[in-house]
């Protein structure tokens, strides 16, 4: 009798866990909730993409203004200041790409 009442304890528990427990299972997205996820990642995607060389075109623009200053004053100020600020805008969307995926991982998404 002990055993039988522990097969349908187990067997409970089982069904408990797969039933209650796992939202995988029988817990979805609805389907316009899924397609935003899959566009706001796309976007990310494309965002990463095009900001690599469009900070290195940055970066050459204010090298290049920097070389051909000709020794003005506000010529290389303006490409120091284009050149720090592209490498922090190209930082500040690296971050951010990296705060996203260790939230995604927190999730479990």
């Amino acid at each position: 009798m002990k055993k039988n009442k522990f097969i349908f304890l187990f067997v409970l528990l089982f069904l408990i866990f797969f039933i209650f427990l796992n939202n995988e299972t029988y817990a979805a997205d609805p389907k316009l909730i899924s397609t935003l996820k899959k566009a706001f990642e796309q976007i990310e995607e494309w965002i990463i993409k095009i900001s690599t060389p469009a900070a290195a075109v940055a970066v050459g623009t204010g090298i290049i203004m920097r070389k051909f200053s000709f020794g003005d004053e506000d010529k290389i100020r303006t490409g120091k200041r284009l050149i720090r600020g592209s490498l922090f805008c190209y930082g500040f969307i690296l971050a951010i790409d990296l705060v996203l995926s260790a939230i995604k991982t927190l999730l479990g998404a």
